[in-house]
């Protein structure tokens, strides 16, 4: 075992923005639809505006997902590569088991 864990703190820290479960659902939701904006995440999640714009803060400062302004509004997508593997084969691992 390695006694230095400070280098695991970055990690760490990259998890437990993924650890919520409206946060998963977003990333999820985002990977499969290449990118949506907020009203359309309202309309699946049925959360309000307020809650889903929180989250995706969140996301958007640990650097897992980007906002492209399209006119007036801003579409997500998810642009960290480690995000997408993880989250799809963990998608794909529970989908296996149910």
């Amino acid at each position: 075992m390695d006694r230095n864990y400070k280098q695991y703190e970055e990690i760490a820290e990259f998890l437990k923005v993924l650890a919520h479960p409206v946060r998963l659902c977003i990333v999820s939701g985002l990977l499969k639809s290449g990118g949506c904006n907020v009203s359309h995440m309202q309309e699946c999640l049925e959360l309000p505006q307020s809650t889903i714009s929180q989250h995706l803060q969140k996301l958007k400062s640990a650097g897992i997902i980007e906002g492209e302004r399209n006119g007036l509004e801003i579409v997500y997508s998810v642009k960290d590569e480690r995000v997408k593997l993880l989250v799809q084969d963990l998608i794909i691992k529970i989908a296996k088991e149910q």
